[in-house]
């Protein structure tokens, strides 16, 4: 069987729903990553209601609604529209790709930035460049987003002033919270001009970017591990997968936010939950694994690959990630990583080492048996 699965080109959103192996799959870009406890709850009883009660935390900080039966997304739509989760239309949904740090604080200018962002997309006026083309405001002491997925991002430089900063530049435009729109905008629309569907591209094919960006920007933290912060605690579900009695029972806890590492941040709390479904040690060898939900909730996976994350945990090195991916394409990590299993057929998986799904393989396909096998000898090799 090939291994080129089919590139669609645009992610799902929730007006704009992609058709998946259990139904349709619809993404709340949620506002400002934060879901109250009201509206938790609300989603948790939705999912139920119209899917299969199973949601996905996706690398872009949105909550994925699965199983959703097509011919009854219209109710769902008009549900979450009134728990405030809508957008006015599709063409706002699609501009309004924001990734916001979960350890914002109330009233700062990340909380300035997103509502600014927010309107712009509602009204039209951030640039349609592409589906993919997204926004991350990152504007705390020190960014944090760095490794996530972005094309214009706001950050903070070392000496304190906020930046316009463009993925794949190593310098930033100083802008303050009254203009920092207005010049992410003029920004998306050079992109656009360049012929371009994301800003790294256009920087790759040798464009220059306008002036003004000629200052440094600062190195971002690593990705944060599970824990308490000022601004709550922080916690995760294997593979980012998470049921609605998990939604609804983190909804009495507090405010959530949303992370683009598949975790979630418990608004104020000064302790780590106790719930069976949750991980709150960050020690947990299920947080070296990441796998996309493979055959068969996804059409286009080749094989199955959470039951054989599970199987392979204790294997992974200390330090070391392995990415488990149904096809080619690599939903749920496309960067490289450590160790990488891409399955190509039914119990049949290519091996790659620090390389994205697609990557040429170093050993062609193995069974799960195979790849135990030769896991164990690579952990007892000197």
């Amino acid at each position: 069987m090939s291994r080129a699965p089919v590139i669609k080109g645009w992610c799902p959103g929730a007006l704009r729903p992609m058709l998946s192996g259990d139904g349709l799959v619809v993404r709340l870009r949620v506002p400002q990553g934060r879901l109250t406890p009201a509206q938790a709850r609300g989603v948790a009883e939705l999912a139920l209601r119209y899917g299969n009660g199973m949601f996905d935390l996706s690398n872009r900080a949105n909550l994925q609604l699965r199983g959703i039966d097509p011919a009854r997304h219209e109710g769902l739509i008009d549900a979450l529209r009134a728990q405030a989760l809508i957008d006015v239309d599709e063409g706002a949904e699609r501009r309004r790709n924001l990734m916001v740090t979960p350890f914002w604080q109330a009233g700062d200018d990340t909380d300035h930035l997103t509502q600014q962002l927010t309107a712009a997309a509602q009204s039209h006026a951030l640039p349609d460049v592409s589906s993919k083309f997204g926004y991350a405001v990152d504007a705390g002491p020190q960014p944090v987003l760095q490794a996530d997925p972005a094309d214009i991002r706001f950050e903070r430089a070392a000496d304190g002033q906020l930046l316009l900063c463009a993925e794949g530049a190593t310098l930033g435009k100083p802008v303050s919270r009254d203009t920092a729109v207005a010049e992410a905008i003029a920004l998306a629309t050079w992109v656009r001009a360049q012929d371009a569907t994301r800003a790294a591209h256009a920087l790759a094919a040798g464009a220059t970017l306008p002036s003004g960006f000629n200052h440094p920007r600062q190195s971002g933290l690593s990705t944060p591990t599970l824990g308490l912060y000022p601004t709550g605690a922080l916690v995760a579900c294997a593979f980012g997968q998470m049921d609605a009695e998990t939604l609804t029972a983190l909804a009495d806890l507090g405010p959530l936010r949303l992370t683009p590492w598949r975790m979630v941040l418990i608004e104020g709390a000064t302790e780590l939950p106790d719930l069976p479904s949750l991980i709150t040690d960050a020690a947990d060898p299920l947080l070296r694994v990441v796998a996309c939900i493979g055959a068969p909730g996804c059409a286009q996976a080749r094989g199955e690959t959470r039951g054989l994350a599970r199987d392979l945990v204790a294997s992974v090195p200390q330090g070391q990630c392995l990415h488990i991916s149904g096809c080619a394409k690599g939903c749920a990590a496309p960067l490289a990583t450590d160790l990488t299993l891409t399955a190509t057929a039914r119990d049949q998986y290519d091996l790659i080492r620090n390389g994205r799904a697609d990557a040429a393989p170093d050993l062609r396909g193995l069974t799960p048996a195979a790849i135990a096998s030769h896991f164990r000898k690579s952990a007892d090799a000197p």
